[in-house]
């Protein structure tokens, strides 16, 4: 929901929410608002998303292997903020290439090569009915930012019980939500920059770094969260 929609709720309508609307996803997720590629949560963190392809080691030389190893070690070392790094395995969807093959079957004049394919369109169609045979890593890493009074660090050792609370909090007032959009302009450079300084350094890995963008952090967290709505509206 937009930043001017929400601006639109009345105080009064807010407190006298009913219990089901108190108690609603919306409301017990963290997630304030996601803006400009960026996650704005209810505490005042701001989260940037990276996905980076991984480098396989076992296909380098052990000096290589060993060059990375060093790389890597002086990046986690020089960085002077948090950052968390999120491995996540997901379902591998063959739909498009699937489609890609049976756009191409056509051309192929050889009948004999032509029934080969099709009987690969159609063993790959089958693996992609019964989902969750094929697995693919995808490797993230989650920039933080801490765009209130308090340092990161107070906030990163704060009580988990109050970092619970405030998740779980109901929808931001009007006044809120105008002070957080002002200082989320003010500090969203320095967010960049540390992506800017995370890409900068893993790409000297030969690791190719890609910032997520709004579309692509919705889909991600919604898929996260819906994983069976998430494919069902896909094929749609």
């Amino acid at each position: 929901m937009g930043w001017f929609t929400l601006l639109s709720f009345d105080k009064q309508h807010i407190k006298k929410a009913k219990p089901e609307q108190m108690f609603s996803t919306e409301n017990m997720l963290p997630i304030s608002e996601i803006r400009w590629d960026t996650v704005l949560l209810k505490d005042w963190w701001l989260r940037a998303i990276l996905k980076v392809d991984w480098v396989n080691l076992d296909l380098k030389n052990s000096d290589e292997q060993q060059i990375i190893l060093e790389r890597y070690k002086r990046f986690l070392n020089g960085l002077d903020f948090p950052i968390q790094i999120l491995v996540r395995n997901t379902y591998l969807d063959l739909t498009p290439y699937i489609s890609y093959m049976q756009k191409n079957v056509s051309v192929i004049e050889n009948e004999a090569l032509k029934d080969q394919w099709k009987n690969y369109i159609s063993f790959l169609e089958q693996i992609n009915i019964a989902q969750w045979l094929l697995y693919v890593k995808e490797f993230y890493i989650i920039v933080p930012l801490y765009d209130g009074s308090q340092t990161e660090e107070n906030q990163i050792k704060q009580w988990w019980l109050e970092k619970l609370l405030k998740a779980m909090q109901s929808k931001d007032s009007a006044e809120s939500i105008v002070a957080r959009y002002r200082s989320f302009l003010r500090v969203k450079w320095q967010l960049d920059t540390r992506c800017a300084l995370i890409a900068e350094w893993l790409s000297a890995l030969g690791m190719r770094v890609e910032r997520q963008w709004t579309s692509d952090v919705i889909s991600l967290l919604f898929q996260a969260y819906n994983p069976s709505l998430h494919k069902s509206q896909s094929d749609m």
